[in-house]
């Protein structure tokens, strides 16, 4: 990320634009290198609310305008159905299901009601039944085909044929929320990063059932006050970690029922647990029986013409994002999902991909002129409506963006020239941790540089740090833990049989995950079982590994077991979000850089009235290491040496240090015996976090 240091511009409100007389936007007040493109930003801020203006006319607010779910797809109201799908290309559209033999008969065919290419039927309430399948049989000049409703809200795969139908969904008895409206009880987001599918032991597809009954009680007890889930909307594909989205508006059946997608949620918010998920409005499956390609007859419905609407790299469809009924498609799939499902909130997938027309590719993003380069400000102007109606409906909601471009403004609120999320990404975190420990000894590790990048953003905007994510564990690349330990993992995790391997990377795993949340901006990630070191990749099924499902799962028995040195990382974990929650650290934006030591490999800072200390040295422990404090007495709290921790204890419990006058450095601080490979943290008793 393209981030320099910056000198805080001293403009005051009124500062105006370069010759434009026009106030600046508020970003580029506190960021001189924005001040060039400042006529831009407001242009971006103009496009947005003409975007909006033309959307809705004048006549009602955003929020009402993207409810388009409850006007579109199949519906049972005043006891009768009613289906609308909108096809402009379409001369004729059918139902066909089991409740008409798969036939086109003219009870079932839709007229069409408007010349914007809406196409709508009523039937009475003994037309459809409450699962039965069916599909649209669509017709155009010179072709046709059937087609899955682009609206629909449930699809279901035949387990024999494979083939995908819509469903019609109206159960007797339809899930009634315990927690209507969950308002979370904390400002900063511990998020686990989870995969339903993928979160049970055994070679199989996990259940929503199973993961509420199983994974919400020890996401709580871990720690994570948040869950993101992946995969959620509808995709062929299970490889495509739910990437290629065939059907907005359809849940994953492949996971369960809605009402059982529904008690997850809820009992998440009972567990104080928020729910957001992935949702994928980058680019869509190419599919065009079950998906939404060529879904009335032309490829440019919902996409880009030509080049444009085709992504190579991800062999899949582009969205128009300057067309009105696509703003409506996907603003109303925004709103759908929190009023449906009571969600709050999303990580938005492939936010780069969006931005520009070039996808990212080939661009290192080096310089400001990248991040006004190229850009699809239709897109950029997407982005703030949406953020825009899902804080409207949902006020509390957590929008995150993951955008490895570091364009300005994503995480800055809409009346400041920003995109209104409310946290970005620090992608170049985990990305850096790779390189660090894939081509630097430990011994080489520079503990300046590592500040650095761990504290390298852009402070006017909110950030989720991690130290990796899905992205690094799957096929073809390596988790933390297994580059720290490599083959050991298979035959030393034991408690009666480690190795020099295993005692290694357990300390520097702690250490890598602790300097990331302590540094962290304003939320933290973890992808489920990297917080106990699951040993192996994720691979799903597919034809290179013979459909195996044995690395699309969690060995939660790994942590299980008191004599697998596992438990320690996970335990480690648990204390060290423990103490995040008791002293607010990440609500806590004082981070003070106090000192660092290359040839000592040291390290120490403060936040939250809390004393950091780090040795990432691999053989030199210092005793009486000095260490610049206020005066007064200090606890230690946490030790990544602890032997409950699978270290070697070299620390006494609990003890405390009082603060002297230091030499070097000069002034009031206190000395510390500080083993290799060791991180504390202290505190000051008495002193509020």
């Amino acid at each position: 990320m393209a981030n320099p240091d910056k000198k805080r511009a001293r403009a005051s409100g009124a500062a105006q634009g370069p010759g434009q007389g026009r106030p600046l936007p508020k970003i580029a007040l506190g960021d001189p290198y924005l001040l060039p493109y400042a006529e831009r930003l407001s242009e971006r801020m103009r496009r947005a609310r003409d975007a909006e203006r033309r959307l809705t006319g004048g006549r009602t607010d955003l929020a009402d305008f993207a409810s388009g779910h409850e006007y579109f797809g199949l519906h049972f109201s005043g006891g009768r159905w009613v289906f609308r799908e909108w096809a402009p290309n379409a001369a004729a559209v059918l139902l066909t299901g089991d409740f008409n033999g798969w036939r086109e008969t003219p009870d079932y065919a839709l007229e069409r009601v408007s010349d914007a290419g809406v196409w709508e039927r009523t039937w009475p309430a003994g037309a459809l039944r409450h699962g039965q399948l069916y599909k649209l049989r669509m017709r155009w000049s010179g072709g046709g085909g059937d087609r899955l409703p682009a609206w629909g809200r449930r699809m279901v795969q035949d387990a024999h044929t494979r083939i995908f139908c819509a469903q019609v969904w109206n159960p007797p008895e339809p899930h009634a929320w315990r927690i209507p409206r969950f308002r979370r009880n904390f400002q900063s987001p511990l998020i686990y990063e989870t995969h339903v599918g993928m979160a049970q032991e055994e070679g199989r597809v996990g259940t929503f059932a199973e993961f509420r009954e199983r994974m919400i009680p020890r996401i709580a007890d871990a720690g994570y006050n948040t869950i993101q889930l992946m995969a959620v909307q509808e995709h062929p594909y299970y490889g495509s970690f739910g990437y290629h989205v065939t059907n907005f508006f359809a849940l994953s059946s492949r996971f369960g029922t809605p009402e059982e997608f529904k008690a997850l949620v809820d009992a998440a918010h009972e567990a104080g647990l928020a729910v957001i998920m992935d949702i994928v409005h980058s680019h869509a499956a190419k599919n065009e029986v079950e998906g939404i390609s060529r879904f009335d007859g032309t490829l440019h419905q919902f996409f880009h013409q030509g080049p444009r609407g085709n992504h190579e790299l991800w062999d899949s469809r582009c969205f128009n994002y300057g067309k009105s009924e696509v703003l409506h498609f996907l603003l109303s799939n925004c709103r759908f999902w929190l009023d449906e499902y009571n969600l709050d909130g999303f990580r938005f997938d492939g936010i780069t991909s969006m931005l520009y027309f070039h996808h990212g590719l080939g661009s290192a993003f080096t310089s400001y002129d990248q991040y006004f380069d190229g850009v699809d400000e239709d897109a950029v102007s997407y982005l703030a409506l949406a953020n825009k109606v899902i804080h409207s409906v949902r006020p509390g909601a957590i929008t995150v963006a993951e955008d490895v471009s570091g364009m300005p403004g994503l995480a800055a609120p809409l009346e400041k020239g920003g995109a209104g999320f409310d946290y970005r990404l620090a992608m170049g975190v985990p990305d850096y941790w790779i390189k660090l420990i894939k081509h630097k000894r430990d011994e080489d590790w520079h503990v300046g540089a590592l500040w650095h990048e761990l504290t390298n953003r852009r402070h006017d905007e909110k950030t989720v740090s991690y130290a990796e994510s899905h992205d690094q564990a799957l096929v073809g690349d390596q988790t933390l833990i297994f580059r720290l330990i490599g083959s050991d993992m298979y035959t030393r995790m034991s408690v009666r049989n480690p190795s020099l391997a295993v005692e290694r990377g357990l300390a520097l795993h702690k250490m890598i995950r602790l300097v990331t949340l302590g540094t962290a901006g304003h939320g933290y990630l973890n992808f489920m079982g990297n917080e106990f070191g699951h040993p192996e990749w994720i691979d799903f099924p597919r034809e290179g590994n013979n459909w195996s499902y044995h690395y699309a799962r969690r060995q939660w028995s790994l942590r299980d077991d008191p004599l697998l040195s596992y438990r320690f990382l996970a335990d480690f974990d648990r204390e060290m979000l423990v103490l995040s929650r008791l002293f607010r650290l990440l609500d806590h934006q004082d981070l003070r850089h106090l000192s660092e030591h290359c040839d000592d490999a040291t390290l120490a800072f403060e936040r939250a009235g809390l004393l950091f200390l780090f040795n990432f040295h691999p053989s030199k422990s210092f005793a009486d290491y000095p260490v610049a404090a206020s005066p007064g007495e200090y606890q230690l709290i946490l030790d990544t040496d602890a032997k409950c921790f699978g270290g070697q204890g070299r620390l006494a419990p609990n003890q405390r240090y009082v603060s002297m006058l230091l030499d070097s450095p000069p002034g009031p601080g206190i000395r510390v015996y500080l083993p290799a490979r060791t991180a504390i943290v202290l505190y000051k008793p008495g002193r509020p976090g």
